[in-house]
C-alpha cells in the first residue's frame, strides 16, 4: 500500500503529478482543491462560505479541511492515497499525523515539488486560459502563492525535517514526463 503526500506551490504541478501517480499505482487522487471545486457546485451556506474565501485567493479553514479530508481518508485508508494540497497548514499536518497514528497508518512518500514564482505565474495563467478556473487571476495566483511561502513551505520544511529518508525534492521547471520519470524512479528505489 503507497500513502503519499505532494507538496509544492499552486500551479507547481501535484496535482496533474499526482493523478498520473494515482493511476500508476492505483489508488485514490484526494487533491482538497478538486474537493472543496466540487462543493462549491452546491447551493448550500458552505459553498457559498467557500466561493467567498476562494474567490479571494484565501485559504479554507483547518477545521473545515480536516473534516473533509478525515471524511475522504476513511474511504481509502486501506487502499492507499495520495494527498494533493493538504496538510498546507501545521494545525493540518498535526490531525493529519493524528489520524494516521490512530488509523494504525503512515505515508511512504513525500514529493516536493520546487519551481520558482515567475514559472509559476506563466504556467497558472496559461491553465487559467485553458480551464477558465475563478481562482487564476494574477492578483488570486499573488496571494495563494504568500499563502503557500507563510503557511505551507513551512510544514514542508518540517516534514523534510522530521522524514527525510522518505521526502524527495523534484525540479518542478522539468517537462511533465521528465517529472513523472523521477517520481517513478522514487518508487522503484523502495
Amino acid at each position: 500500500m503507497n500513502n503519499i503526500i505532494f507538496f509544492g506551490p499552486p500551479g507547481a504541478g501535484k496535482g496533474t503529478q499526482a493523478k498520473i501517480i494515482s493511476e500508476l499505482l492505483k489508488v485514490a487522487h484526494l487533491s482538497t482543491g478538486d474537493i472543496l471545486r466540487k462543493k462549491l457546485l452546491d447551493q448550500d451556506k458552505l459553498a457559498n462560505e467557500l466561493k467567498a474565501i476562494m474567490s479571494a485567493g484565501n485559504l479554507v479553514s483547518d477545521d473545515i479541511l480536516n473534516s473533509i479530508v478525515a471524511s475522504r481518508l476513511n474511504k481509502e485508508v486501506n487502499n492507499g492515497f495520495i494527498l494533493d494540497g493538504y496538510p498546507r497548514t501545521l494545525k493540518q499536518s498535526e490531525f493529519l499525523n493524528e489520524y494516521l497514528y490512530e488509523t494504525s497508518n503512515s505515508i511512504n512518500y513525500i514529493i516536493n515539488i520546487q519551481i520558482n514564482f515567475e514559472t509559476l505565474k506563466s504556467r497558472i495563467l496559461k491553465r487559467s486560459s485553458e480551464e477558465s478556473r475563478d481562482d487564476d487571476k494574477i492578483e488570486v495566483i499573488q496571494t495563494r502563492y504568500n499563502e503557500y511561502v507563510n503557511s505551507t513551505q513551512k510544514v514542508t520544511e518540517l516534514y523534510k525535517e522530521k522524514y527525510s529518508n522518505i521526502f524527495y525534492d523534484i525540479d518542478g521547471s522539468l517537462q511533465i514526463q521528465e517529472i513523472t520519470e523521477k517520481i517513478r524512479q522514487i518508487l522503484k528505489k523502495s
